[in-house]
């Protein structure tokens, strides 16, 4: 419930006082000043090792973790902070009643502040360290530590970053610390340990030998870390001989995977650089593959192919004639003689990557995330299946007899092309698309010069709406027949007058997928 407050009523700020802190950190920029802070208000300082020694020349009464836990600091450091006595005062609860007995039973006190930064771990790694000072830089009472105090950010202060010592230290300056910025400091200490531990994952993959061939790029590294539940492509079966996979591979891989999920059985998408460039529904598996393949076969040369149905003999001869390469292909399932022939046929066959995803199909359902500076961008994925949209003709043409199948194909193909996306479904196959372009009309553009002649009888599928005719009218010009998108716009009615105007058949569906 909000309040008005008068000139003479004033809001309390509930802070918690520190009484005792501990301070260890590799970086020693700020921490005297932090320290000083802390003494100023009384709280009592715990440290270790060159902390301590920065501490005590700055004239700070120190007490060493060792002295305090009564165990001395071992094996060549790696044992000093893990101890109840460390531990005990950052995870009690304070307002437990249990917890409290515990403590005195124990002689434990609390601890109200952490300030730690970690190893240089990922900074070893890039310097060129030696395997064993790069173990070595493996920090664990550190993160211990942080993420002691962090779970227990209802009492206790924990500060990893030096950026934030300067407003911890005017919070205790004012009596103690608040929940507010306990809550800041604690999701920052989460972040920290978890890019922490991922770079230490990478790391080991590539030591064990099972990182990725390289990254992007051949000087970039790279791995690839299936999710402890395993699924998707973490559930993949990487089948024997071939080249080892790329962190490209994956990446298209993952592009034609999701698009062939969006489609009924069976199906084939092939994808060049994360984007559909062939794509086809089919009666069989082998006719779906050869007209993914014919939708633009200079693209498909060196392509990852994603196959939804079983992987059989045919499919095998169709790719190991003449005039065909391919790096990975996937399907939930391979016959035997389909692989033989593979491996034993075209010279690129010995190398191709083949992958059996039993769960081809399955429904995507999980959080995604990508890296900016600073940062990581999380959504939910898009889920939402293209194929089974309700397709609302808001025009005066009504939807061309027989089309609805290709009409669905195209507007499943724009969610799987990067945005802005235009697609051209022509007889059950893509046959042109336009993606990646900063304008929807230079997309319509070039989908219809890769579709060509066969441009005529198409239909066209849009991952947003249009902003202006000029797009429509382009298609229209090349003969297309129906265009599908999600509406929207402030001009969808002049959009759709000017297709009228063309007898091209305008269609609604609702919603957008955009892939950036």
């Amino acid at each position: 419930m909000s309040q008005t407050l008068t000139q003479t009523e004033t809001v309390t700020i509930t802070r918690t006082p520190v009484r005792r802190a501990l301070l260890s950190v590799f970086y020693k920029d700020g921490i005297v000043e932090l320290a000083k802070a802390l003494h100023a208000q009384g709280a009592v300082l715990l440290s270790t090792g060159g902390t301590m020694r920065a501490l005590i020349d700055a004239g700070l009464p120190v007490i060493e973790v060792a002295e305090y836990t009564g165990f001395p600091e071992m094996m060549d450091g790696r044992v000093k902070t893990l101890h109840p006595m460390i531990h005990g005062g950052l995870l009690a609860r304070r307002d437990d009643a249990g917890h409290a007995a515990s403590m005195k039973e124990h002689g434990i006190a609390p601890i109200d502040l952490v300030c730690v930064n970690l190893y240089p771990f990922a900074e070893t790694v890039a310097g060129g360290g030696t395997r064993e000072e790069i173990i070595e830089k493996i920090d664990i009472g550190g993160p211990s530590m942080l993420r002691s105090a962090a779970k227990n950010h209802d009492s206790v202060a924990v500060v990893c970053d030096p950026s934030d010592y300067v407003a911890v230290a005017e919070e205790i300056a004012k009596g103690g610390t608040t929940l507010g910025l306990r809550q800041k400091l604690a999701a920052k200490v989460f972040a920290c340990t978890g890019e922490y531990d991922q770079a230490i994952g990478r790391w080991f993959a590539q030591d064990a030998g099972s990182g990725l061939r390289y990254g992007e790029n051949p000087h970039q590294t790279a791995g690839f870390f299936p999710d402890a539940r395993r699924f998707g492509l973490g559930a993949a079966e990487v089948l024997p001989g071939g080249k080892a996979m790329s962190y490209n591979n994956w990446l298209d891989l993952d592009g034609a995977v999701a698009a062939v999920n969006d489609l009924p059985q069976p199906s084939a998408v092939v994808v060049k650089h994360t984007n559909p460039c062939g794509a086809a529904l089919g009666i069989s598996a082998v006719e779906a593959l050869s007209r993914a393949w014919d939708g633009d076969p200079l693209s498909a040369f060196g392509s990852v192919i994603a196959v939804h149905a079983n992987f059989d003999l045919a499919c095998a001869e169709l790719l190991a004639a003449p005039g065909h390469f391919v790096e990975v292909i996937a399907a939930p399932s391979f016959d035997a003689e389909a692989i033989e022939c593979l491996r034993n046929g075209p010279k690129w066959g010995r190398n191709v990557r083949l992958v059996r995803l039993p769960e081809m199909g399955a429904l995507r359902d999980q959080p995604e995330g990508r890296r900016v500076w600073g940062g990581t961008l999380v959504q939910h994925s898009d889920d939402v299946s293209a194929f089974k949209a309700e397709l609302k003709v808001v025009g005066s043409t009504a939807i061309p007899t027989g089309r609805e199948d290709d009409i669905r194909l195209a507007q499943t193909l724009a969610k799987h092309l990067k945005s802005n996306a235009v697609c051209l479904v022509n007889d059950g196959m893509l046959v042109g698309a336009g993606a990646g372009q900063m304008s929807r009309v230079d997309s319509s553009r070039i989908a219809v010069e890769k579709a060509g002649v066969r441009a005529k009888g198409s239909v066209a599928g849009s991952d947003a709406f249009f902003p202006f005719p000029d797009g429509p009218e382009s298609l229209a010009d090349a003969g297309v027949i129906a265009i599908c998108q999600p509406g929207g716009s402030i001009k969808d009615g002049d959009v759709t007058a000017a297709c009228d105007a063309k007898k091209v058949c305008m269609i609604h569906t609702g919603t957008r997928h955009f892939k950036h």
